[in-house]
Formats: C-alpha cells, structure tokens, sequence
C-alpha cells in the first residue's frame, strides 16, 4: 500500500509485519503510561501464573509487546526496524510472523519455568532471533555460512558471558533462546527455499 502526498513523493507500507508490530509496541507502551503499568503486568508482560488463568497463555506470546520505558522500547524497535523489513522481503510476511510467534512462546516458556519470580516484557528476544537470521545466507544445500558462525559466535558469547559474570541472566537467557529459534527456522527456511529453486 503506498500513498501520495501532495509533491507527487509516495510513502509505501513496505513491510506490514514488521510496521504492525511497531505501532502495536508503541500502542502498548502508551496504554502502559495511561494506566500507570497495570497494562503491562495484566496482559505485556510474562511471569509465572495459575495454569487456570486464560491470561497466562495470552501473556506467553504477548510480552514481547510490552516495555519497561520508552528507552527499552526505542532500543529494541531499532534493531527491529532495520532488520525487519529486509528479512520480511526475503522470507515473507507470513514466515516472519511465525518467527515472532514461536521466539514469544519460547521465552516465555523459558522464563516461566527457570525465573517464577521475574516478569519478563521486550522485544529483544525477537530481535535476537531477527539478528542472528539475518546473517544466514545460504547457497548451497550442506554449508553454514561463516558470517552465522561469527555473528552467532560475538552475539551469543557476549549473552554467555553477560549471563555468567553480570547479575540479569534473565535477559541473557532470552536472547540465546532468541538467537536460537532465529537460528534454527531460518536454516529451515532456508532450507525450503533451495528446495523449491
């Protein structure tokens, strides 16, 4: 979708997944402002919860729309809107939105059951995923690509080394889970796309 401004200069929507999640990130962290954070702690945010509470499997997926400020929120939208919108075009909208989904569900997961007493929001475990994805560039059936290997090598290893040496390891660990899943789906993909060519 494009539109014209009056020069005769387009704007174009160029990448829905990615430009949806943004506004809705930023609809989240106002809506986190006009209620003082109870927002963010009912619905943007995951922490460990009755297995009868319908909102606990919302928030699994959810927390990655919460932030804690607008510097968390800027932080983690400019990774997210410089690699977005090319693996968007590579991969597609639909397989980008699957990215998403599973890195959400799977840090959510992982800090439910190793941090029950940590509530956990961001996006940066998504962008990990988007960061290690966008290294991943593969030719030929059976090669890894050296660019993964060092990106993997500085990103994940500073995330190691972070999670043993300083106290949050709970941000630490949703970035390697994070980095893990942009990983392993975007070899699949890849994968598919040699297939089919």
């Amino acid at each position: 979708m494009t539109r014209r401004n009056g020069r005769g200069l387009r704007i174009s929507f160029n990448s829905p997944v990615v430009l949806g999640f943004t506004f809705l990130c930023l609809m989240t962290q106002v809506l986190n402002l006009l209620t003082g954070g109870a927002s963010n702690r009912l619905l943007f945010s995951v922490y460990r919860a009755s297995a009868l509470d319908p909102l606990t499997y919302l928030r699994l997926v959810l927390h990655v729309a919460g932030h804690a400020d607008w510097e968390h929120l800027l932080s983690n939208m400019m990774y997210f809107l410089i690699l977005g919108p090319m693996l968007e075009e590579k991969y597609g909208g639909k397989n980008l939105l699957y990215v998403m989904l599973i890195t959400a569900l799977v840090t959510g997961v992982l800090t439910i059951l190793l941090f029950p007493h940590v509530r956990l929001l961001g996006a940066s475990g998504i962008v990990f995923a988007f960061i290690l994805l966008s290294s991943i560039t593969v030719r030929e059936q059976g090669t890894i690509p050296l660019t993964f290997l060092l990106v993997a090598l500085m990103y994940i290893g500073q995330q190691v080394y972070e999670g043993i040496f300083l106290s949050d390891n709970v941000s630490q660990i949703t970035h390697i889970a994070g980095g893990a899943v942009g990983s392993c789906l975007g070899f699949v993909m890849n994968r598919r796309s040699l297939r089919k060519g």
